[in-house]
């Protein structure tokens, strides 16, 4: 399975500032009055070229039943995409149905601008789409008002080590953080960094650290989906990452990386694992492609594994010329998206049980261990408390307290209880009540 080569800080987070944006230009529409025509779908651009080319084909094709309109395309950049949504949904000319940031349908659901899914949901038990989802993948998209958005695609942060390099230094894959840590001290003997980061602001080493607290049984939000950091656990495992940064595992230009910086550490043969995306060996290519490969589960000193999952969705809004209409093209889409997989658009980890039984996904063995091995235990930002997102967890997903806090921790400037006591106080500033 080919994977694309963005960046999810491009899109992951609508960012403090972009949410409250949004959240006004929201506000601003006087109500949201159902519009004429056929049912706009905007899209994002989740893969390479091929995917939106393909995904228009799939949205052409569609032939609804009796007087249901047709349906429109649109691919949506992700540049400045915030602004795009903003401003059409507040002058109601947005879309009918559209995907966007993993989080976007719960501050739109705050505005009133979704259409719950709820009822398209139980269509689907009759039809078999509703047992088709992965396990979990649902409860993500559940709030006390209904659902706000349907899965659609995953992103996972998981464990990723070179065959070769683990072969030369005499050491088998990690299976816990004993284990990790023995096999960083072994890769150093070799001249490789076993804790591979990429802590600038174009990196994402908030996510992978965030993934070692969740791994011990903690995170970032309470069962009151309130951030509750200095826990126990999370103490626990930002004490292990500065372990590992303390031994020198993980490059000390570690604090200022991009991903680019990280792949060309892999390409020049020094960096041996690292918690990266589903589609890192794609994207390494040449010999990597086949190298470097998914490890298992890492089980942590609590006993618990974890890592940290993004689960994108498709909405429908409020302003569409048929809810009937929005639910019977989503139903219609659903039941013959499988190509985007199957063909390799680099959509990414599918949430639909019968794509990822097919023969053309199955090809890929990473693709196929992250589904079987890592989605089952992976929880999204909202652990430890609940499965479901919500608004507040803008607040933490692609935004300057993370990148703070990860260069906090990887710099070793402070405990971890003040290093999580520091990042508790940011949140709280800026948390909705």
């Amino acid at each position: 399975m080919t994977t694309t080569g963005f960046s999810r800080r491009a899109f992951a987070g609508l960012g403090v500032g972009a949410v409250a944006t949004l959240g006004l230009a929201a506000c601003s529409a006087a109500g949201a009055a159902g519009s004429k025509g056929p049912i706009k779908f905007w899209n994002m651009p989740w893969g390479a070229p091929a995917f939106a080319a393909l995904d228009q084909k799939l949205t052409s094709a569609y032939k609804p039943k009796g007087s249901l309109p047709s349906a429109t395309y649109r691919s949506v950049q992700w540049q400045a995409f915030t602004q795009t949504f903003s401003t059409a949904i507040a002058s109601n000319t947005g879309p009918a149905v559209s995907s966007g940031s993993g989080t976007q349908a719960f501050q739109f659901a705050e505005q009133k601008k979704i259409a719950h899914a709820d009822h398209l949901l139980e269509s689907w038990k009759s039809n078999g789409i509703y047992d088709d989802f992965l396990p979990g993948v649902l409860d993500a998209m559940k709030t006390p008002k209904g659902y706000v958005a349907v899965p659609y695609n995953l992103d996972m942060r998981v464990l990723w080590y070179s065959k070769s390099l683990l072969q030369k230094a005499g050491v088998q894959p990690p299976t816990d953080w004993q284990s990790h840590m023995d096999v960083c001290a072994a890769l150093k003997k070799i001249g490789v960094y076993g804790f591979g980061l990429s802590g600038g602001a174009q990196g994402n080493a908030f996510q992978a650290i965030v993934g070692w607290m969740i791994n011990n049984g903690g995170g970032i939000f309470d069962a009151q989906q309130k951030p509750n950091l200095v826990t126990p656990e999370n103490i626990a495992a930002i004490e292990y990452v500065q372990e590992l940064v303390r031994k020198g595992y993980a490059d000390s230009r570690s604090s200022a990386y991009t991903t680019a910086n990280t792949q060309a550490q892999w390409k020049a043969g020094k960096f041996g694992m690292q918690i990266e995306a589903p589609g890192l060996a794609a994207q390494l290519g040449g010999t990597l492609a086949t190298d470097v490969v998914v490890g298992e589960p890492l089980t942590s000193a609590s006993g618990a594994k974890g890592a940290l999952s993004f689960p994108n969705n498709i909405m429908m809004y409020t302003n569409t010329p048929s809810q009937r209409g929005s639910e019977a093209f989503l139903t219609y889409y659903y039941q013959h998206m499988a190509p985007l997989w199957t063909q390799h658009t680099g959509i990414g980890l599918p949430v639909l049980k019968s794509i990822a039984a097919t023969p053309e996904f199955r090809a890929d063995p990473n693709a196929v261990k992250i589904i079987e091995a890592w989605q089952p235990v992976a929880k999204t930002w909202a652990a430890p408390g609940g499965a479901a997102l919500f608004a507040n967890v803008t607040l933490v997903d692609s935004t300057t307290p993370m990148t703070d806090f990860a260069q906090n921790v990887i710099a070793l400037r402070s405990t971890a209880k003040a290093t999580l006591t520091t990042l508790q106080k940011a949140l709280d500033a800026n948390i909705k009540r």
